[in-house]
């Protein structure tokens, strides 16, 4: 997979996710799931990349998540 495929194919399971956080009754464990997926495919197509997947897309996930969420406390995954 070339970088633009797999930035672009990133970007769009991201804003999924995102929109999932922001519009649906979500609970935290299925965001978590869904951050672990993201995780792998990064680790699959782009390990290099791990570290700042983890510093730029799970801290957006969890920022959504606190804002949106505030009500419920999320734990560390």
């Amino acid at each position: 997979m070339d970088d633009a495929t797999f930035a672009r194919q990133l970007a769009r399971m991201s804003d999924r996710l995102c929109s999932r956080i922001l519009h649906e009754d979500i609970e935290w464990v299925d965001v978590a799931i869904e951050i672990e997926s993201l995780r792998n495919f990064v680790r699959e197509h782009a390990p290099d990349r791990l570290e700042l997947f983890a510093r730029l897309y799970e801290s957006r996930f969890r920022r959504f998540w606190e804002q949106w969420h505030s009500d419920v406390h999320i734990g560390v995954f």
